[in-house]
């Protein structure tokens, strides 16, 4: 590697670690979402000379990387603008798996094609690329699956006695498989065959018994999986940005997986081999919660909105599949217009994937001002005259604290009972994802406003502005 080559290798990694600090800020996300990204486009154009002044390359067919490079910009630009913002955790999933059976290709040909070359292979070259190999494998099919479960399909959770013994056994069989390469691999490539066949096998088995409303932890967890493949696959190739990039993705993604599991305070163990959800509501029948369901109409809703001082809006994924942001919007304009104090309480595991509501709370133009998080916003509910609740459950349900038995038990979750007024928009009575009964339905201060939520909010904007 050239010394200009180096120098701007290191740009890059500078680049990719401001894009993670400016995303840590909604207000920074945007700029710290392009800088990330032409930080990528530098070091792909840049990799272009490097492969061809490494060995064995002169013939290096640049036409057709180049070609190959305008075709996954295209693609990756067409799917970002025509993705839906509900969507989107969906398209995380698609594009996490193709990057992790991308990363498994690469480390899979470079092993097949040195193994079998003059200069052969050491161990320091054979155990990243079998690494990168079967994590990247991995993530590919369980990425599949996690997308696929998003779509509504499997979502429930899939197990079968003896279920954790299975995955461990092929566990056991690809590592073994994996030892048996470093020591033989000028073998043929049915070993190598089979240990990914078996590695795409495992991410399939891994994400089947997890439930659906799991799948923003295995989804970060995944997306850590492929950092590491792709981290990998620069120790392969002797690129350094791909060192800096996947690690940077890698160990990002493993921080989210555990502050996600402490945000449920659930262990990582419980998510992947808990089966979470699969009870089917059993568990906190509405026969054994205490009070009544009491319905309240738009007009009556709207008046308690118009004449209280404060209001914190807690969006659900809910608000996602009714697309209703921007009536949110609407209303917390019109609620401001008559001077009440508006505000967005924002659980860390609400929506499908990380960040799900500020990504489109953002999108309707909510001011960051206005997003409070839940360890912000807990300890002043008690002074808010009205929780306006919409399509959030779990993450609203004082079973977390009430009920010892209650499979969510112990969970941090947004106090809208402490409010002095709580509105709830649902369509129905329906369970959230962990398939429980809601206590917070049945409380004493609690109202239910039922229907669609893009229609009810508009309902509740005609009503304030009449007030």
């Amino acid at each position: 590697m050239t010394s200009t080559l180096a120098l701007i290798f290191i740009g890059v990694a500078v680049l990719f670690i401001l894009g993670m600090k400016f995303l840590s800020s909604p207000k920074t996300a945007r700029s710290g979402n392009l800088i990330a990204a032409a930080a990528m486009l530098v070091a792909l154009l840049a990799t272009i000379p490097l492969m061809r002044f490494a060995e064995g390359h002169e013939q290096l067919n640049i036409l057709l990387m180049i070609a190959g490079i305008l075709i996954g910009l295209g693609l990756g630009a067409f799917g970002a603008y025509s993705v839906k913002m509900t969507s989107m955790p969906q398209m995380v999933a698609a594009f996490n798996g193709l990057g992790g059976g991308a990363a498994a290709l690469v480390a899979g040909l470079e092993f097949l094609r040195c193994s079998h070359s003059p200069e052969g292979l050491t161990a320091s070259t054979a155990v990243p690329m079998l690494f990168a190999t079967l994590i990247g494998s991995l993530s590919f099919s369980g990425s599949i699956i996690a997308y696929l479960k998003l779509e509504g399909k499997f979502e429930k959770p899939y197990t079968f006695p003896g279920q954790n013994f299975f995955n461990g056994l092929i566990l056991l069989v690809m590592l073994g498989l994996a030892a048996y390469l470093m020591a033989n691999h000028q073998v043929g490539p049915a070993a190598f065959i089979i240990m990914s066949a078996l590695a795409l096998f495992f991410g399939i088995a891994m994400v089947m018994p997890i439930g659906g409303a799991d799948m923003p932890v295995v989804i970060s967890l995944l997306n850590s999986f492929t950092g590491l493949a792709v981290a990998g696959d620069g120790f392969v190739i002797h690129n350094l940005s791909m060192i800096v990039a996947g690690t940077l993705v890698g160990s990002s993604g493993t921080l989210l997986t555990l502050l996600m599991c402490k945000a449920m305070n659930r262990p990582v163990t419980n998510v992947l081999f808990g089966a979470f959800g699969s009870s089917g509501g059993s568990v906190g029948a509405a026969e054994g919660i205490a009070g009544t369901v009491k319905p309240i109409q738009a007009d009556e809703a709207a008046l308690l909105l118009a004449y209280a001082q404060r209001v914190v809006v807690v969006p659900g994924y809910g608000m996602a599949v009714a697309q209703a942001q921007h009536q949110v919007r609407e209303l917390s304009d019109e609620l401001g217009k008559h001077g009440v104090e508006v505000q967005f309480a924002i659980h860390p595991v609400a929506g499908r994937m990380p960040g799900h509501m500020n990504v489109l709370l953002a999108e309707a133009d909510v001011p960051y001002d206005q997003l409070q998080e839940m360890e912000t916003i807990n300890p002043s509910m008690d002074r808010v005259d009205v929780c306006l609740v919409i399509g959030a459950n779990d993450v609203v349900n004082p079973a977390a604290h009430e009920d010892k038995t209650s499979p969510i038990y112990g969970m941090p979750i947004i106090k809208a009972e402490h409010a002095k007024t709580v509105i709830v928009m649902k369509r129905s009575m329906a369970k959230g994802f962990a398939g429980i009964e809601n206590h917070l339905f049945y409380k004493d201060n609690t109202r239910m406003l039922f229907g669609d939520a893009k229609e009810s909010l508009t309902k509740l904007v005609q009503a304030v502005q009449q007030t």
